[in-house]
């Protein structure tokens, strides 16, 4: 009887600590901010160094912060939907593409990523691309983690390695490392090459233009210019003729890094642009 009492006595006590004790730490909760994975180069390493410095030093988020003439903390702005951007203005910080542009500033010494999440996203200096579906395993630190839609990404953060990122992410918040969030909306991530630019660039004009999935206004929009930006061009080709803004073309030029097309008549240049190579289908 007093073995038997022993062994419930013992189930009891190990069932006790089963149900009492801590769950498992997540990867960002030890709050360390640092390159956590091998793999990346140095300028990539240098980035998650300098975001990662922000952090330390206990720098806010701040709705539209990190945006002014030079890359670096800025005073913020209310954001009208948002009632915890109230004291933003008297916070001098960054949001979370601020914090993008100023890592790989500090890290290049070159402004490469100036403007908001998705024109950091589409930047024509991409490594490589890669989609929700193929999830961490393929990412290395300084790798560009992006959330929304094709038509609207509104959320950026780096990848520091095993799970963790370093984001600004919201108003009343200070910049933060987070397990990354493959819910809600994780739309894929961006390689940059901080190198020299290659392949034939040029540059669009125009406001709010749409690039397309076919070489037709009539097919699917993938993503619309906020105003003039820097593209990267594979190949051109004939196509539907475009009537817009007093130009008439039926030359399409497509755009790698959009993974779209866009009519020639919003590419600054000759109406069939000069080097570019007639895409073979």
């Amino acid at each position: 009887m007093l073995r038997r009492s022993g062994l419930i006595g013992t189930l009891i006590g190990l069932l006790a600590f089963l149900l009492w004790a801590p769950a498992p730490a997540s990867a960002a909760s030890d709050g360390a901010c640092a390159v956590r994975a091998p793999g990346a180069s140095a300028a990539a390493e240098r980035a998650v160094e300098a975001a990662c410095a922000q952090v330390a030093a206990g720098v806010w988020y701040t709705w539209g912060g990190g945006h002014g003439p030079k890359p670096g903390p800025t005073y913020g702005q209310v954001d009208p939907t948002d009632p915890a951007s109230e004291h933003d203005p008297e916070r001098l910080g960054f949001d979370c593409s601020g914090l993008v542009r100023y890592a790989y500033a500090e890290a290049t010494g070159s402004d490469i990523l100036n403007g908001v999440a998705s024109a950091q996203y589409y930047t024509h200096r991409a490594a490589e691309r890669f989609t929700a579906a193929q999830g961490l395993a393929p990412l290395v630190p300084g790798d560009l983690l992006v959330w929304g839609t094709s038509q609207k990404l509104h959320h950026i953060a780096l990848y520091l390695g095993a799970g963790t990122m370093v984001e600004a992410r919201q108003s009343g918040t200070k910049l933060m490392v987070s397990d990354v969030r493959l819910n809600g909306g994780y739309y894929g991530a961006v390689r940059v090459d901080p190198g020299p630019v290659t392949g034939h660039v040029f540059q669009t004009w125009g406001t709010g233009v749409w690039t397309k999935a076919e070489p037709s206004t009539k097919a699917a929009r993938v993503y619309a210019f906020p105003g003039p930006t820097t593209i990267r061009v594979q190949c051109q080709k004939h196509a539907e003729t475009v009537t817009s803004d007093g130009y008439t073309n039926d030359a399409w030029s497509y755009l790698p890094d959009y993974r779209a097309w866009v009519t020639n008549i919003y590419i600054q240049g000759p109406a069939r642009l000069a080097g570019v190579p007639t895409c073979s289908s």
